[in-house]
C-alpha cells in the first residue's frame, strides 16, 4: 500500500483535519503499515530533538518497526538550558529508547562563527545535521532511512520562500538517505492530537515548540558564545517565570531573542553597554498565523528585573507586539 502521508509533498484539499481521537487513530492505522512497507527490514535513524514532532514520529516508528529504529539526539550547542539532559532522561531512561547522544557543540559553533545571514545559518545547520547522521549511519549496518519530524508548515514556508527550514530547504543536495516523514502533511495541532492518541505523556505532547536550528535563530546575527550564553540564561528565566505565573499552558510559544547590537545602560552608577532581550509570546493553532498574548505588566516587570540583574551582558528587555503576518513567529 501507499500513503498520502508518506508520498505527497502537497496536502490534498479534501484531506480532513485531524481534530478528534477517532481521526487520529484512523491516521495511525493508515500510516503504520505505510511505514512498514517503505522501510522493510532496514534500520531507520531518527533525528530526535525531544520536541512534539520528533517525539510523535518516534512513537509511530516504534509501533511500526520497533528495534529497527535508532534515535539520535544531536546537541548542537544551540539547545535551551537543560534541554539535552531532559531528552536523555525521558527517552533513554524512561522510554527505554535506543538513543545515541552526540555532543557536537564545538563542531557547530566553529562552522557558524561569523555567519550572520539567517538562511546561511539554517543551511549550515542543515548540512551539518545530515553529515553527522551520515557518519553515524556509517558505523551501523543496514541504515537506509532518515526519519524527521517535518510538519506541513515547514514545507509551506520553505516552498514559499518565507524561510528555509533546516529539515526542508536546508537539506543539501546529494544526500544518500531516503527520508521517512510520516507527519509531514500535518499541522502542529494535528500532531498533538496524534501524540495523545499514541499515548504519549500530556506534558510531552504540549511541550513548548522549539525550532530545529534552536537558539541559532534566536541569537540574531552572527553567533558569539557570550551572547549565546546570555540568551540561554535569559530564556530559562522567562520559561521559569511563565511556569510560576501559570502561563505555560496558556501561551502556545514564548521565547527570548537577543540581537547582535548593544545599547548604553547604567549599572552600579557606571556606564554599562549590553544587549537587549526581546520577549515573544504568541498563540496559534496551525503556526501559519499567530496572535500576541497579552502578558500582565507585573509579570513582565519581574522577568525584566531578573534578566537585567541575573544575566551578564543584557541591560534591556523589550516585548514584541507583532502578529503573524506580518512577522513570522521566529525572528529569523
Amino acid at each position: 500500500m501507499s500513503s498520502i502521508y508518506l508520498d505527497s509533498m502537497v496536502r490534498p484539499e479534501d484531506m480532513a483535519r485531524i481534530t478528534t481521537p477517532e481521526l487520529a487513530q484512523a491516521f495511525i492505522d493508515e500510516v503504520i503499515p505505510a511505514i512498514r512497507e517503505q522501510v522493510g527490514d532496514k534500520k531507520v535513524l531518527l533525528a530526535l530533538s525531544g520536541g512534539v514532532d520528533s517525539s510523535v514520529v518516534a512513537a509511530l516508528l516504534i509501533k511500526a518497526v520497533g528495534q529497527q529504529l535508532i534515535s539520535v539526539h544531536v546537541n548542537h550547542g544551540l539547545m535551551r538550558k537543560g534541554e539535552s539532559e531532559q531528552v536523555i532522561e525521558v527517552f533513554r531512561n524512561q522510554m527505554n529508547a535506543n538513543l545515541i547522544y552526540i555532543d557536537a557543540t564545538e563542531r557547530y559553533l566553529t562552522k557558524l562563527a561569523g555567519v550572520a545571514a539567517p538562511e546561511e545559518k539554517r543551511k549550515i545547520i542543515g548540512g551539518e545535521f545530515i553529515d553527522i547522521f551520515s557518519e553515524e549511519a556509517a558505523k551501523l549496518e543496514g541504515v537506509d532511512f532518515l526519519a524527521q519530524g517535518t510538519i506541513y508548515p515547514d514545507i509551506l514556508e520553505s516552498q514559499d520562500g518565507v524561510k528555509a527550514h533546516h529539515n526542508v530547504g536546508g537539506l543539501p543536495n546529494g544526500m544518500t538517505f531516503v527520508l521517512c516523514e510520516p507527519v509531514k502533511l500535518l499541522f502542529k495541532d494535528e500532531v498533538r492530537v496524534v501524540g495523545e492518541a499514541l499515548g504519549l505523556p500530556h506534558d510531552m505532547v504540549y511541550r513548548q515548540p522549539f525550532p530545529g536550528p534552536g537558539l541559532g535563530v534566536r541569537c540574531l546575527g552572527a553567533i558569539t558564545r557570550d551572547r549565546l550564553h546570555a540568551l540561554r540564561e535569559a530564556d530559562a528565566i522567562l520559561r521559569e517565570e511563565f511556569d510560576i505565573a501559570g502561563l505555560a499552558g496558556k501561551v502556545w510559544q514564548y521565547f527570548i531573542s537577543v540581537p547582535d547590537f548593544k545599547s548604553v545602560g547604567v549599572r552600579d552608577g557606571k556606564r554599562y553597554e549590553g544587549w537587549p532581550a526581546i520577549i515573544r509570546a504568541v498563540n496559534t493553532t496551525d503556526a501559519m498565523t499567530a496572535t500576541i498574548e497579552e502578558i500582565p505588566y507585573p509579570i513582565l516587570h519581574k522577568i525584566t528585573d531578573r534578566i537585567t540583574h541575573e544575566v551578564e551582558g543584557i541591560n534591556r528587555v523589550v516585548f514584541d507586539l507583532t502578529p503573524k503576518p506580518i512577522g513570522t513567529i521566529e525572528w529569523e
